[in-house]
């Protein structure tokens, strides 16, 4: 394990202003969204979208780094380039999502989960590395339920979550390190935030046993928000004041930088929070730089707009959504610029 190449491979993926591209999801999800738009899900298509995305003037300038499916890391652009050059040469760092989904939990509570794909992993990472990936990510999925999450469910995703980081930063591959509290549920912003610490502190005491460098890391999380069929909706102000503080409660200094999930929110939503979590850690002197590692609230737009055929409206709408991102994660986005754009 090289952790000077670790570090600074964490420390540029939340550089200043920028933050991360999920371009990773699995061939199952993507065909959802390309239904909604009237796209056929093909390999062809698969990748023009992406490379529409990717060859985005100026989305290098909000964008550290893009977390590629596997399919699409040994992919090449449209004009002939693998997709991992073509961002390494924009400065943007290729990254690769290594997890294999979540399975049914045997033994567990209602819906939960155990996310696999420890098997081979470390001969896989090898190959990804050859391939131009410099940081992998695996997600692990927790439910808010009746008598859910139950901690054998905590236990068995946190301690899959380190075994992962590990082999990552044995083949010199930073880890994403991303537990996901989902938001679907009827609970209240005080249950996500209550849940989202239990997790938290079980993930670092799994990474902490299995020696995972925290300094060659990057943490994924959920912010503590509402879930989408609660009645009671948290205010921005609120969704801040949670988020920071469980992080401050379970996320030692020595993690160079937490890059937030998008979840269920809306595209503006999943920016206003961002953009509140950064103006209150601003002020209480957070240790670690908040960015923002977005799916769906990044893509979205850019789906809608480009539908298949019309690449440049869909590359506008990609640029708007990173640079106003960009300027949430660092306290200045506001919800003129939306309506200005």
């Amino acid at each position: 394990m090289n952790l000077h190449i670790l570090h600074q491979t964490a420390l540029a993926m939340v550089a200043p202003g920028k933050g991360l591209l999920a371009a990773d999801e699995s061939t199952g999800t993507i065909a959802k969204r390309f239904a909604k738009i009237g796209v056929e899900n093909t390999e062809p298509n698969r990748r023009a979208y992406r490379d529409m995305l990717f060859t985005t003037p100026g989305f290098e300038q909000y964008t550290s780094g893009v977390i590629l499916y596997e399919e699409t890391l040994f992919q090449t652009s449209l004009a002939g380039e693998p997709f991992p050059k073509l961002l390494a040469a924009k400065g943007v760092i290729p990254g690769i999502k290594v997890d294999k989904g979540a399975k049914p939990l045997a033994g567990g509570g209602p819906e939960e989960t155990v996310t696999e794909g420890l098997d081979g992993l470390r001969e896989r990472l090898v190959k990804y590395q050859e391939a131009g990936a410099r940081f992998a990510k695996w997600r692990a999925v927790i439910t808010i339920g009746e008598g859910t999450p139950t901690d054998y469910a905590i236990r068995v995703n946190a301690h899959a979550l380190a075994r992962y980081a590990a082999l990552c930063q044995e083949a010199d591959i930073t880890p994403i390190v991303e537990p996901e509290v989902l938001m679907d549920g009827d609970n209240t912003a005080e249950t996500c935030e209550r849940v989202t610490e239990r997790v938290l502190s079980q993930v670092f005491r799994e990474l902490y046993d299995q020696r995972v460098a925290l300094e060659g890391m990057v943490l994924k999380p959920n912010m503590a928000v509402s879930g989408l069929k609660c009645p009671q909706q948290a205010s921005v102000e609120e969704v801040a004041e949670r988020t920071l503080r469980v992080l401050k409660r379970c996320v030692p200094a020595a993690v160079p930088g937490i890059a937030f999930l998008s979840g269920g929110q809306s595209d503006e939503d999943a920016t206003a929070h961002l953009n509140a979590i950064n103006q209150l850690a601003a002020a209480q002197g957070a240790p670690w730089r908040l960015t923002f590692s977005y799916g769906r609230a990044l893509q979205h737009a850019a789906q809608v707009a480009w539908a298949g055929k019309n690449v440049e409206a869909g590359r506008m709408a990609h640029l708007h959504r990173a640079r106003m991102n960009g300027l949430a994660t660092q306290g200045k986005w506001s919800p003129a610029l939306e309506k200005a754009a």
